[in-house]
């Protein structure tokens, strides 16, 4: 169990988190205001890849509960469905600044990542924990 969870935590969390560590070390390391130290962008791709690892592990995951998985399913492409919404309204924001409210929307992603973060974590932990495991 132990190894599910480092490969867990390599594989899906820290590859998640490229986008937003790449972007804190440039700003850490970059003189001047070359870019912000946060975007929700970065945020966006986080969720995203969070979700459809959930739906993946969920795919091979043999459970006698077949209702809880499809239940998480669908939480998951619920949650990918808000991200691609609030992606294209990035998009748009980039494109008109007026149009959108940056600090807002980058509270709203890293919140919303947060609690992917959370339901992630507790699906995984519910298949590391299941006797049956993956199949």
């Amino acid at each position: 169990m132990r190894t599910m969870k480092s490969k867990w935590l390599a594989y899906t969390v820290l590859v998640g988190l490229i986008p937003i560590l790449s972007r804190l070390l440039v700003w850490l390391i970059a003189n001047g205001e070359v870019l912000a130290p946060f975007a929700a962008t970065d945020f966006v791709a986080f969720g995203l890849v969070l979700h459809i690892s959930n739906i993946n592990e969920l795919e091979h995951f043999s459970s006698q509960n077949k209702s809880w998985k499809t239940v998480q399913n669908g939480i998951s492409v619920i949650f990918i469905a808000f991200y691609s919404v609030l992606f294209a309204v990035l998009l748009i924001g980039e494109r008109n600044s007026s149009l959108i409210n940056a600090k807002a929307m980058l509270y709203c992603v890293a919140a919303l990542a947060v609690a992917s973060l959370l339901l992630s974590l507790t699906i995984f932990h519910r298949i590391s924990a299941s006797p049956k495991g993956r199949t």
